[in-house]
């Protein structure tokens, strides 16, 4: 199945100040039957929950009419028997959105002054994800994972599929000259014969270097652009040196999986890439690890609730590392930086990691989610300063 994914571009609209409440449910979910056939049910029981918070500040009337759309996603068969592996939904008076995730999240409705992003943050801030662009001479498919998962994404209409849609009425004869009986060579390379002259196979190789131009040239403006996430190619041997001969894509890694693209599996092409994937996420986490250790003993950084929040709202925080399997209930207070906590249960209190890692984002810092068995602290946070 193909999918359309959330990217941190999404990030502002979702920090956007409101008034009135939001509601936010996120559900782990099922991709397959049975656990799928659980999954409505669960999703209407966090709508009641939801519901029964906003029963405090609505009548019925207007309850009915703010949840409308929820009621609907409940009832959507064609939704609901094409999961992922998670659901993040966000309600408000003037926005509604809802995306499916390749990662499982917490079960949870909270209502709130604002969306309660930290689970989102957990899938989108990953740095264990990547894209695949697998291209042929004849058609170009993009994926998208983590070391858990992949999936095909839908493409922007701009990004041509094949090879005639590439360059339409400029494809050159010669390409149709390849005789359409072939073979599958090693690692499924396909070998085809071609018919007539060494010039025509010169013409169908700059047919080639033209629709391979094109293809990354729409991938950089539509697709990596947007979600700043690194990119594995794969490709038959032949054609890892043209494609990388006009490709302008700054996140193209230098490895890649050599092999025809449909010839593997959508798991093996997730395997392959983490491969690849793996030592950079390493080197990544690790030097904020150690830049996190290097600043503690200068005052240049901090594991406390309240000081990070102090700082975070005087935009002093660059770097915040937060706990992806930790939540704080609680909340931070935006004009006095003042942490009070919770109960995890009211679907009224929010999570203290969640509006620190809302308050570093609007500041310009950045914020990176980390698994528990790597995080350099115990309270939930990791706050590296600016100054």
């Amino acid at each position: 199945m193909t999918m359309t994914t959330p990217t941190v571009e999404h990030f502002p609209e979702l920090l956007l100040d409101r008034t009135g409440p939001c509601v936010s449910i996120y559900l782990p979910t099922g991709r397959r039957f049975p656990a799928s056939q659980q999954d409505v049910v669960r999703f209407r029981n966090l709508l009641r929950q939801a519901e029964s918070a906003l029963a405090n500040e609505m009548g019925a009337a207007e309850l009915e009419a703010f949840t409308a759309p929820l009621h609907e996603l409940a009832d959507s068969d064609r939704f609901w028997s094409h999961a992922l592996d998670g659901l993040a939904v966000f309600l408000h008076a003037d926005f509604y959105k809802v995306y499916k995730l390749q990662r499982a999240v917490p079960e949870r409705a909270i209502v709130a002054e604002s969306f309660h992003i930290k689970p989102l943050l957990r899938v989108l801030q990953s740095a264990d994800r990547f894209q695949m662009l697998a291209i042929t001479r004849d058609h170009v498919r993009l994926f998208q994972g983590n070391r858990d998962a992949v999936d095909e994404i839908t493409m922007h209409a701009s990004v041509p599929r094949t090879l005639t849609e590439a360059l339409g009425e400029e494809v050159t004869e010669s390409h149709t000259a390849l005789n359409p009986v072939g073979q599958l060579g090693h690692g499924g390379a396909h070998i085809a014969m071609h018919a007539g002259s060494g010039s025509r196979k010169d013409e169908i190789d700059k047919d080639t270097e033209r629709f391979f131009r094109v293809v990354d040239r729409a991938i950089v403006e539509h697709h990596t652009k947007h979600s700043g996430l690194p990119m594995v190619l794969v490709a038959l041997p032949e054609h890892h040196a043209v494609f990388r001969g006009v490709s302008h894509n700054a996140l193209l890694l230098p490895d890649a999986i050599a092999g025809n693209p449909d010839a593997f599996s959508p798991d093996e092409l997730r395997q392959k890439a983490w491969e690849i994937v793996e030592p950079r996420y390493t080197l990544r986490l690790q030097g904020y690890i150690d830049e996190y250790g290097a600043a503690l003993p200068r005052g240049l950084a901090s594991d406390v609730l309240s000081d990070a929040a102090m700082a975070a709202l005087g935009g002093r925080v660059r770097a915040l590392l937060v706990d992806d399997d930790r939540v704080v209930p609680g909340h931070v207070d935006r004009a006095t930086a003042q942490v009070s906590h919770g109960e995890l249960d009211d679907p009224h209190v929010e999570d203290i990691l969640d509006d620190l890692a809302e308050i570093v984002l609007r500041m310009g810092g950045d914020v990176v989610m980390v698994p528990r068995d790597r995080m350099p602290s115990t309270t939930g946070i990791a706050a590296i300063y600016r100054f």
